[in-house]
């Protein structure tokens, strides 16, 4: 399949019924009969889930859909959605159709590095202690990727390490911070190993003592940004309402709310995740993980800020998010969860960068389809058009939700 016959724009897809839907993936993506199976069991099975959680009883599935219309760096995706709430994916289809007819959506991802920290206690002279830790670098780092021979074979590995004089309600601690490539895997088992195996000498080198070792979520060596320019006449509707400019105006006034009240910025920033957590979770992987990177991140300096803004530049409104996205491609659930590795064929990503900035992409296509209804007709007139649908009173789709 060549990417050239291949488009995340399939017109009327919402209005097909399931088995049609499934047809149209499995005639796009090559999905045979047993792949298409595990979209009736939530993609995994009883005896799979025994293997992966303790005490399980059975299986809780949720809802898997695709968004529509994606396309990040000048390539197609279908993106899937593990999502309870109604309306993320319609939003998000129908923002991914906006910002496409500006061109799509443009993204970078950092280097897969994620932080190790090793906390060190009782050091009676920490910038002496550093000195000696720092003057062993190259000794720890060997000593990391000794520990991991199949990381480091892949092209992964330990890469730094920083110091770090922490202080508080005690003053005499260091933690170090082990940067590690993790390649296309989030890197938890790796990084938490290696903070395990290099602790005892570390404490050495400090003449203090090991305290905690584990990564940090606040994975900022790992970022991931994205952008998109959304044409004024893209942002109108069919039906009467606001000029493109007008909708443009709103969303810029939305997004400089979210800048300046955290009260706000905390549904902004919610609004971003609805759209990053149903890929993170379709994908199997750790949707806390992220949130709490991403909450960190928004944080950073003190004051929680939004992830994502929107401005009004030359004619287009122009939005930009920038968060950290520890996420992969293999290893962790995906070892055996069938589902979630369907999910990573139906989007068609070939490394833990790639799938970080689709993601990214869907966090701030949803944040753009929510301003883009606060600024016109309100959040709740698709939203409980498609609640009423779940609940057994069918309706008409919302205006604007359309893929």
């Amino acid at each position: 399949m060549s990417d050239s016959k291949y488009s995340s724009r399939i017109p009327e897809f919402r209005r097909l019924s399931l088995t049609a839907r499934r047809g149209e993936l499995a005639g796009r993506l090559g999905l045979d009969s047993d792949d298409l199976a595990l979209l009736d069991t939530g993609g995994i099975a009883a005896a799979d889930a025994d293997r992966m959680v303790e005490n399980a009883v059975g299986v809780y599935a949720l809802p898997l859909g695709v968004a529509l219309n994606f396309q990040v760096n000048q390539r197609d995706y279908l993106v899937p959605m593990a999502m309870e709430e109604p309306s993320v994916i319609a939003a998000a289809s129908y923002a991914a159709r906006m910002v496409r007819a500006g061109g799509g959506f443009s993204a970078t991802a950092d280097l897969p590095v994620m932080i190790a920290q090793i906390e060190l206690r009782d050091i009676g002279d920490p910038p002496a202690a550093r000195a000696r830790i720092e003057a062993a670098r190259a000794e720890i780092l060997a000593l990391a990727d000794g520990c991991q021979p199949v990381l480091v074979a892949v092209g992964g590995g330990a890469r730094d390490l920083e110091v770090r004089h922490v202080t508080g309600s005690t003053q005499n601690r260091l933690v170090v911070h082990l940067h590690v490539n993790c390649r296309d895997a989030m890197g938890a088992n790796s990084v938490n190993t290696m903070a395990e195996r290099v602790a005892p000498r570390l404490a050495e080198l400090a003449q203090g003592r090991v305290g905690l070792r584990i990564l940090s979520n606040l994975a900022d060596r790992r970022l991931v940004r994205v952008s998109a320019r959304v044409p004024f006449a893209a942002l109108t509707s069919n039906r009467a309402g606001p000029g493109g400019c007008e909708v443009a105006d709103g969303i810029a006034a939305a997004s400089r709310f979210a800048e300046d009240d955290p009260y706000r910025t905390a549904t902004h920033n919610k609004g971003i995740m609805n759209g990053v957590d149903a890929v993170v979770m379709a994908t199997g992987n750790d949707w806390r993980g992220v949130e709490a990177g991403a909450h960190a991140f928004a944080a950073r300096d003190g004051r929680y800020r939004p992830l994502a803004t929107w401005k009004v530049e030359d004619e287009s409104l122009v939005g930009r998010l920038e968060m950290p996205m520890a996420v992969g491609t293999v290893g962790g659930t995906l070892q055996v969860h069938p589902g979630a590795r369907l999910a990573l064929r139906i989007l068609r990503v070939s490394s833990s960068e790639e799938l970080a900035m689709v993601i990214a992409a869907a966090g701030l296509g949803q944040n753009l389809a929510a301003l883009r209804a606060l600024a016109t007709e309100g959040i709740q007139r698709g939203h409980m058009t498609l609640h009423k649908r779940a609940v057994g009173d069918p309706s008409p789709d919302p205006r604007g939700a359309r893929p």
